[in-house]
């Protein structure tokens, strides 16, 4: 069981693009909080936003009204809806979360990755 991040790829700026990240290789899991890291060659890994586990939201400045996280009502899948994107905001972005299933309980999961890359 691990986390997986889907959505990157090339779009240009002021595109939107939507990340998700779900539990692959379980049946049933519920993500209890959860947040996305990104990563840019050269630089650190930075915090972008996170999601409790009774749904409140925190955005990082750089992204602040033009970001969301949010999660679906089965707790299966956390979002990362990007508007108005920069190219700054290239760079893998990661998901991380507290996920519980049948059969590991509950544990702390990282996810792949995913590109985003943005065109001027």
């Amino acid at each position: 069981v691990q986390l997986q991040a889907y959505g990157g790829g090339l779009v240009q700026a002021g595109g939107s693009l939507r990340l998700s990240c779900a539990a692959a290789g379980t049946s049933w899991s519920v993500i209890n909080f959860a947040d996305w890291s990104r990563q840019s060659p050269g630089n650190p890994r930075e915090a972008v936003a996170t999601i409790g586990s009774g749904g409140a939201t925190d955005v990082a400045d750089a992204v602040a009204g033009r970001f969301a996280i949010s999660r679906d009502g089965a707790k299966k899948t956390v979002y990362l809806e990007m508007n108005n994107l920069k190219p700054e905001d290239t760079g893998v972005y990661y998901c991380h979360g507290n996920v519980w299933t049948p059969s590991t309980g509950s544990v702390d999961m990282w996810g792949q990755g995913t590109l985003v890359t943005v065109s001027s």
